[in-house]
């Protein structure tokens, strides 16, 4: 109940409240006299719900009831006999070093197991450990005497799907077997600087060279990577990696790459239209044009330039003469590329030529290429090349004094200066594939933005020349 003292506090207090009213109400207006009469109403339902409120309760005094429960311990003595019953297994992990044989491997690993080591050596599967490169990480079970319980590694077969060998003793019985990988993809974005050569830059950068090479097919069609490098070029890159316990398995595609060229930014985006029924993709700019233009600028990858296409004294016949085509020095042996698609119009030798290919084009072009050491397998006249399919190796066959690749572009089979040809690109998207394009190029456009330094140069679209 409301308490007494409080009560009384209350209703002195609306007693008082209502004689004021009274007496003002007997001497006011009819008006008045309602609204006072309002007033009182109020005033004594609050006296009413004051003597009735209900009173907190006092804890106080309540009383306390404990409650006891005995708990059973664990054995603490039958937990240990258990312990030591189980068989006792110790995992060693080491990763593969330089100069490494098996035994000092499996030493490391605290293997001590003759039949262990014997059956790696004579199982074809098993062997694999043997060739394992350098920083491969091996994980190995063993019992407390050294004896291969289990062993694994993940195998460098260099295919788009690793496999685990998986090396265990089942029964007192060895056996190998190959189980597929459970990969961590990631995406990683690196920049760096040239100041001498690609791969020097994408080294310091710590760019795998399988990424660097992407690069260069990436801007093959915008950027000569033989001559057109400058000292201060910037380039920046968004690519794949595949882990598997945080080792780096493989490298995957570049879903991205800007190249500061001399001046000009080239941009690429790789978009593959899940809508499409063919599937497949390619590197777009960040509009939506294509990368891919008809011919490649160099059919090497990365070369220099020995001689142009100008007059020149003939190195043999110690003449003035046209050079009728461009000349890149590399190696003997280094792969030649077809500059576009197209069908081989002549595979042999001609006079100071050497080895030739010729390929024909469409709309009158053709491409030339001579001097080369050999032909790549199964090439024949008539057959169909795809850009960038290998057609040859570098060598110094017929009229030449080094080894070298004699490279012609011809209109009409007229010659024509490859490096400064006007050659067109592939369709650009439109419609729904643009749209979603957009969505892909809208989240490399900000990594770029991240990786991109104050004061470089405006884009340049890379379809644009």
């Amino acid at each position: 109940m409301f308490p007494q003292d409080k009560l009384k506090h209350v209703s002195s207090l609306c007693f008082s409240a209502l004689q004021s009213c009274h007496h003002k109400v007997a001497a006011s207006s009819p008006k008045t006299r309602i609204i006072g009469a309002s007033a009182l109403f109020l005033a004594a339902f609050t006296i009413g719900a004051a003597g009735f409120a209900p009173a907190e309760p006092d804890l106080r005094d309540a009383p306390v009831n404990p409650i006891s429960k005995e708990l059973a311990l664990p054995d603490l003595q039958q937990q240990v006999s258990a312990l030591e019953e189980r068989s006792q297994y110790y995992v060693n992990e080491e990763k593969v070093r330089s100069g490494d044989t098996l035994a000092t491997l499996l030493n490391r690993l605290g293997v001590d197991d003759d039949e262990a080591t014997a059956f790696i050596k004579s199982d074809t599967l098993a062997r694999a450990v043997m060739q394992l490169r350098a920083g491969k990480r091996v994980v190995a079970q063993t019992d407390d005497n050294g004896e291969l319980i289990k062993l694994s590694a993940t195998l460098d077969d260099g295919s788009d799907t690793p496999k685990n060998l998986v090396i265990a003793r089942h029964d007192g019985k060895l056996s190998a077997e190959a189980q597929p990988a459970v990969l961590e993809r990631r995406v990683e974005m690196r920049a760096g600087t040239i100041f001498s050569s690609l791969f020097a830059a994408t080294d310091t950068a710590q760019i795998p060279d399988a990424v660097a090479m992407q690069l260069v097919d990436m801007f093959a069609t915008n950027i000569n990577f033989a001559s057109d490098l400058r000292r201060g070029d910037r380039f920046n890159v968004v690519y794949e990696t595949y882990y598997q316990n945080g080792d780096l398995v493989r490298t995957g595609r570049v879903l991205a790459g800007e190249f500061d060229n001399a001046g000009n930014r080239y941009q690429a985006v790789w978009f593959s239209d899940p809508a499409s029924k063919t599937g497949g993709g390619g590197y777009y700019a960040f509009d939506g044009k294509s990368l891919k233009k008809a011919f490649l600028k160099s059919p090497l990858a990365f070369t220099r330039i020995s001689s142009g296409f100008s007059m020149r004294l003939h190195p043999i016949l110690g003449q003035w003469k046209q050079h009728t085509g461009v000349d890149f020095a590399a190696p003997t042996g280094t792969p030649i590329h077809a500059a576009a698609d197209g069908v081989v119009d002549f595979v042999g030798q001609q006079n100071g030529y050497g080895n030739i290919v010729v390929i024909k084009h469409w709309s009158g072009y053709s491409t030339a290429y001579g001097h080369m050491s050999r032909f790549s397998p199964n090439i024949k006249k008539g057959m169909k090349v795809s850009q960038n399919d290998v057609i040859g190796f570098v060598g110094m066959t017929g009229w030449a004094t080094g080894p070298h690749l004699h490279y012609e572009f011809r209109v009409n089979n007229q010659p024509r200066n490859p490096l400064s040809v006007e050659v067109p690109n592939n369709q650009a998207l439109t419609g729904p594939q643009l749209q979603r394009f957009r969505t892909v190029a809208a989240d490399m456009q900000h990594r770029m933005a991240m990786l991109r330094v104050p004061g470089a140069p405006d884009v340049k679209l890379a379809a644009a020349k």
